[in-house]
């Protein structure tokens, strides 16, 4: 089976790198999609934003890691995917990824959606929470994996 990854993941985080490690169980290959369109005000480029995960995964042949454009259930149809794969961290990531799963599911017939339960270390840890610590100059060690805080102490 082969799962796509969407996100902005800006930074990517520890809780991101979980859901990753969590998904291989199951999944053949994992294809990370770096959404260049996520209208959010961005820290990192989307260039940026690959390059880093690709160095965090750099030893894992079954993952792929890329930026795309657009609707992400037109993207994955490209790249002959089985699943769209969703990290959840509590009942409103649930609520929005779950009607976004029912819309592209209208898009697409054949296209599934499975949600990873974030786990409970992970839980609170959200990109927008890590850039405002960042951003306020706090440690954001306990958040994110070390090439990215090797990064964004180099950015600073």
């Amino acid at each position: 089976m082969i799962a796509f990854y969407p996100g902005s993941f800006d930074p990517f985080t520890l809780g991101h790198e979980d859901i990753v490690r969590r998904a291989l169980k199951f999944c053949n290959k994992l294809i990370i999609g770096v959404s260049h369109d996520n209208f959010k005000n961005s820290l990192l480029t989307c260039e940026q934003r690959e390059a880093l995960i690709k160095l965090i995964f750099s030893k894992n042949k079954r993952i792929e890691v890329l930026v795309y454009e657009g609707l992400t259930v037109e993207s994955v149809k490209k790249f002959n995917v089985d699943v769209i794969l969703k990290g959840v961290r509590n009942i409103d990531d649930f609520t929005i990824e779950s009607q976004m799963a029912q819309l592209n599911s209208m898009m697409d017939n054949d296209m599934e959606t499975i949600f990873l339960d974030s786990s409970d270390k992970f839980r609170s840890i959200s990109s927008s929470m890590v850039k405002q610590i960042y951003d306020l100059n706090g440690d954001i060690s306990p958040f994110v994996p070390s090439p990215v805080l090797n990064f964004l102490r180099d950015l600073k």
